[in-house]
């Protein structure tokens, strides 16, 4: 694809500028690459994911708005995917995937990339270190129905760390570019990272990373504010996506701690970025979206789901996992999500022991007329 060809120079072009040009013209170099068409560019820090009516998009792929389910590991299957896409996300991201996992035909591998046509746009997610090995995942992705590619440089756990991988990458940064080089030139489809702002709080090195991911061809950079040691303690640090926004030319995507329509809108504006990405705040909560949606757009933001709405969404949850992935799986699955989404219900610590001890399909299904019946719905 020529946009990700291009996307690969101007980037190595961007990178070298950054360290001879002056802010200023880093600025403008931004403000034009977003300019949507037939529109004036946005000033420098201007808040460019909250123009309604403006065109979205990353390496040519368009979308909705600027909210985005985030990647996360056992939970973002085809089934909840979906359910955040009918609420609103204009993209959803796969679990993480291992590319080498994906090379050598691993048959659980194969199971997480089942996608949904009413689910698309979706970004496949992988994790790995080796640039011919990413590459060849790609080449196997390039002709299926993702209309993204993803490298992960944020997960903290550390059997995927000690291969270094995911954010272990952060320590090496000078592996990056030539990591998200080798996959843009083989995925024929855009290629975007997700990171964290550095390893720990002596090493927060967002931008020397993210500037590596656009010298490669990254089409996009998403930033997970926290650092890797932090895993998800503390705060996530606004100021260091807002630095990753001022020093590349390309789309960044702010992450953490989003579990409202106000925190995704205060995200935005304080950071500049161009989309957020909303992770555990969709928990149990695919309606963030829609709200997020509607304040985004100036529009009366819905009230938060009632009762009888929440059991349905889990009965529908339900089924759809059922249909991928057969009772065993979907029953001992959906104990997780019962347990979100039953958050702030009556009697939600008793479902939830309930839930734990149930093993078939009819019993959790009677769980939710019992629910529904507790609850007036």
């Amino acid at each position: 694809m020529v946009t990700e060809m291009s996307g690969a120079a101007s980037g190595s072009a961007a990178f070298n500028n950054a360290n001879e040009k002056d802010r200023a013209g880093r600025d403008a170099a931004r403000a034009g690459a977003f300019a949507p068409a037939g529109q004036n560019c946005p000033a420098p820090g201007a808040k460019t994911g909250r123009a309604p009516g403006a065109k979205l998009s990353i390496g040519g792929v368009e979308l909705e708005s600027p909210f985005i389910l985030a990647p996360l590991a056992g939970i973002t299957d085809a089934p909840f995917r979906r359910l955040c896409r009918k609420q609103g996300a204009a993209l959803v991201c796969s679990e993480m995937i291992s590319a080498k996992g994906l090379k050598y035909g691993d048959r659980n591998t194969e199971r997480l990339l089942v996608m949904y046509d009413d689910e698309q746009p979706v970004s496949i997610q992988l994790f790995g270190s080796e640039p011919d090995v990413m590459a060849e995942a790609a080449r196997i992705l390039a002709g299926r129905a993702n209309a993204i590619l993803d490298l992960n440089m944020g997960c903290p756990v550390p059997k995927v760390v000690r291969n270094g991988e995911g954010s272990a990458l952060l320590r090496t940064p000078e592996k990056i570019a030539p990591i998200v080089s080798a996959m843009a030139e083989a995925a024929g489809k855009p290629v975007t990272v997700k990171m964290r702002i550095g390893w720990d709080d002596k090493s927060v090195n967002a931008v020397e990373a993210a500037l590596e991911a656009e010298k490669g061809g990254a089409a996009a950079i998403a930033v997970h504010g926290r650092t890797r040691e932090q895993f998800y303690s503390g705060r996530a640090d606004r100021s260091a996506i807002r630095a990753v926004k001022e020093a590349v030319s390309v789309p960044v995507i702010a992450n953490g701690d989003v579990a409202s329509a106000d925190d995704a809108l205060s995200m935005l504006e304080e950071t500049g970025c161009d989309f957020v990405m909303i992770g555990r705040g969709a928990l149990g909560n695919p309606w963030i979206f829609r709200e997020a949606l509607a304040a985004w757009r100036g529009e009366p933001v819905p009230e938060r789901p009632s009762a009888p709405e929440k059991i349905e969404m889990m009965r529908a949850h339900f089924s759809d996992v059922m249909a991928e992935k057969g009772e065993y799986a979907a029953v001992r699955e959906m104990r997780k999500h019962v347990g979100w989404y039953m958050k702030g219900l009556p009697g939600a610590a008793e479902v939830r022991r309930r839930v734990n001890e149930i093993g078939t399909a009819e019993g959790l299904l009677a769980e939710f007329d019992r629910c529904a019946e507790r609850c007036g719905g």
